[in-house]
């Protein structure tokens, strides 16, 4: 069967950043199929890192945070941006250490897209064998504090919707067949 599905041709791109410089936000304007052209708001947030981080006795290591989107305080698996230069492997072991004070042996298991309306690739790590090495040290705007709950009440948090990234939690544990 042949696809009538096309890629659309891009004309131009802009980008702005807002106030805080956190987002950047493209438009990019497009010829459609169609011939129509057509304009689209995305963000650009390059690639994070999610780490599912399961210490020695099945539980699970999460940071509790504010997360502005939802206005919430959440308990979060540790991630964040992979910095330039850095692989998702090592922008994984940073994150969970800066974050938790945990460290862990690390394996990047996926990734996906965040959005359709967004250029950032979310990789997912799991990190096996996790223990306390040191304390966490948040740098920037981040205030959090590690929290440990077992791998039965992970799935009970992911079912609920109670993080961001709840489709990276389900990745890794069906990664780990601990569905």
């Amino acid at each position: 069967m042949d696809s009538t599905i096309r890629r659309w041709e891009p004309l131009s791109e802009t980008s702005s950043r807002g106030p805080s410089g956190y987002l950047r936000i493209l438009t990019r304007r497009y010829v459609l199929p169609d011939e129509r052209i057509s304009s689209w708001d995305l963000v650009d947030g390059g690639n994070t890192i999610a780490v599912l981080a399961l210490t020695d006795d099945e539980h699970v290591v999460l940071v509790r945070q504010f997360r502005p989107g939802p206005g919430m305080i959440l308990d979060e698996m540790p991630g964040g941006y992979v910095e330039s230069g850095d692989t998702p492997a090592e922008a994984a072991r940073k994150e969970l250490l800066e974050e938790t004070g945990y460290a862990g042996e690390i394996h990047i298991i996926g990734s996906t897209w965040l959005s359709a309306s967004a250029t950032t690739r979310r990789h997912v790590a799991v990190a096996r064998n996790c223990r306390r090495v040191g304390s966490p040290a948040p740098v920037g705007d981040e205030f959090c504090e590690p929290v440990l709950i077992s791998l039965t009440r992970f799935r009970q948090h992911l079912r609920e919707g109670s993080m961001t990234d709840v489709d990276l939690g389900y990745l890794a544990l069906d990664h780990l067949n601990l569905l």
